[in-house]
């Protein structure tokens, strides 16, 4: 059933891995796992060649900054006292603009990512504490206490209405009575 007689009663449906077979494919694996180290290291020496060449970018703007800052400063120009509400810096030197950082893609995404983590959590956070029971309690509490305030504001203004009212009808009566 299924097998062939001839095959003899090991073989169900393959033939068993030889001597051969089993270095072959230990020899195989082996080559795959030092092809992945190699990429590896590859990518780690290209990472530490950027990261080289960044702390040398900054290590001379460092030493420019420094340069201008210990440098006195010129005695042709006269400095005029700074003024509250001048919007210009006309006569001043200007500051070199300071240079943006380039991120390549896996950090633009990352920081990206990260930024809108923050930002996802802060709102579920704010959400979480404006629906939660005892907000909404105050809330209700709140709204309750101001309804309560306005119609009794509006009371007093309406009695203050009739009174005013009936004052003038009195008067009236009585300028009308006397002459």
């Amino acid at each position: 059933m299924g097998a062939h007689q001839a095959t003899g009663a090991r073989a169900i449906g393959s033939t068993t891995v030889t001597w051969d077979q089993t270095v072959l494919l230990a020899l195989i694996g082996l080559a795959v796992v030092c092809l992945a180290l190699l990429i590896a290291v590859l990518s780690l020496r290209a990472s530490a060649t950027r990261s080289r060449a960044e702390v040398g970018a900054l290590r001379e703007r460092l030493e420019q900054l420094a340069e201008r800052d210990a440098a006195p400063p010129p005695a042709a120009a006269p400095v005029a006292a700074p003024v509250e509400f001048v919007i210009t810096d006309l006569g001043r030197a200007r500051e070199p603009e300071p240079t943006p950082v380039s991120l390549d893609g896996p950090a633009f995404a990352d920081v990206v990512l990260k930024e809108t983590v923050v930002k996802a959590a802060a709102l579920a956070h704010g959400v979480r504490r404006g629906l939660a029971p005892a907000t909404r309690n105050r809330i209700r509490f709140e709204m309750k206490q101001e309804v309560r305030r306005s119609r009794k504001l509006r009371r007093a203004d309406l009695k203050a209405a009739q009174r005013d009212l009936h004052a003038r009808q009195r008067a009236a009566l009585a300028e009308e009575a006397a002459s």
